[in-house]
């Protein structure tokens, strides 16, 4: 049942991201970063854990600190916070970013690709199901 949301959610931020792309650059590069993001579903979330930790939240965290996600010792050890550059990095090879890490993708080679996937994570956690997530967290003792 939540992947069926978890898609539902994705493909309507990639229908609103697709209807907005023709007003600004800016807009475009939410857009292209949604689709390609559509590779990263497979694992990945934005609200939930998966095989892959929740992205909402993602910018300004710290790498391997999802509460109850069984990081890899690596991925917990890693010290550092995401930010632009440090999932530039990470996405253009993971396994190279982090050794030790257990998320197996090669990575986003292109990059255009990696640049319009950051925008598009940077942005959608300002949306309202990303900023409600992140209040509750917050609120946890």
């Amino acid at each position: 049942m939540r992947a069926t949301g978890s898609v539902g959610w994705l493909l309507l931020c990639t229908a609103l991201a697709g209807s907005a792309a023709a007003d600004t650059p800016a807009d475009d590069a939410y857009a292209r970063g949604a689709r390609v993001y559509e590779r990263c579903a497979a694992c990945h979330a934005l609200e939930w854990d998966r095989t892959g930790p929740r992205h909402c939240g993602l910018i300004g965290r710290r790498a391997g600190s999802v509460p109850g996600f069984p990081y890899s010792p690596a991925m917990r050890s890693a010290g550092f916070v995401w930010d632009e550059r440090t999932l530039d990095r990470f996405l253009r090879s993971p396994l190279t970013a982090v050794p030790g890490t257990s998320m197996g993708y090669d990575g986003v080679k292109d990059d255009a690709e990696r640049q319009d996937l950051i925008v598009f994570l940077r942005e959608v956690n300002d949306t309202a199901p990303c900023r409600k997530l992140s209040a509750d967290a917050a609120q946890r003792p």
